[in-house]
């Protein structure tokens, strides 16, 4: 029987491709950059590539942070917006970006009256810490971790231990982590010797050798699954 639920904040609660295309949007026309899908979508493959970069321990943080837009700045030909410009306009735009995945809420309410639930979330602490509370969902979670201020990320077993550390009774054989990332959020739950539930609402075949104990198609389908368990 589960009683601890670990759930991954963007993509699974929080539709972050909707607020980064907001925040970039903002960013490239504050710099008189023309925001057309092309560089949106440019700068989506970018991010992501770097987030997986950091996920294999190859970048920081910090170095991430600087990393993409240098990256993306280069490749559209843009000389006169410094990336440390870039990214501290385009992270206080993302600040106000909480948008919820539909059915979100509806999910958070019902699971929240029956399971201790918490945010797992790689990302940066002021960025992460204002979606939530400004998207209203904080009420529903125990405690939010963040992989910088813990000093570890997902999917490395160090930050779930951390998490694990922080709470009261904790016991491994009723936690299970739930996310959209087979290689941050279910790698990390095996790691941690947890239960892993798969958000996978495009259907997408796993073709890198993880495993997810449990998999959803859709948010509505989590509180059922979950009760089996």
């Amino acid at each position: 029987m589960i009683k601890t639920i670990f759930f991954d904040l963007d993509q699974t609660i929080l539709d972050f491709r909707k607020s980064e295309r907001s925040a970039l949007s903002q960013m490239l026309t504050h710099f008189g950059i023309e925001p057309d899908d092309e560089k949106l979508d440019l700068y989506s493959k970018i991010n992501l590539s770097q987030w997986k970069l950091l996920e294999q321990k190859k970048l920081t943080l910090a170095e991430l942070k600087v990393s993409r837009y240098r990256i993306f700045l280069d490749r559209i030909g843009e000389r006169d917006v410094s990336p440390e410009d870039a990214t501290k306009y385009y992270e206080q735009a993302l600040c106000r970006g909480y948008f919820t995945i539909p059915g979100a809420v509806g999910v958070l309410e019902t699971l929240y009256k029956k399971y201790d639930l918490y945010i797992a979330s790689n990302g940066t602490p002021n960025v992460q810490h204002s979606r939530i509370e400004g998207s209203g969902t904080a009420k529903y979670f125990k405690d939010i971790f963040i992989s910088h201020e813990l000093g570890a990320s997902k999917p490395d077993k160090a930050f779930f231990d951390i998490c694990f550390s922080r709470i009261d009774g904790f016991d491994t054989e009723t936690a299970l982590m739930i996310g959209d990332s087979l290689t941050s959020d279910i790698a990390g739950g095996i790691n941690a010797g947890i239960k892993t539930l798969w958000y996978n609402p495009a259907h997408i075949a796993p073709d890198n050798g993880i495993k997810p104990d449990f998999e959803a198609h859709s948010l509505e389908e989590i509180p059922g699954i979950v009760s089996k368990i």
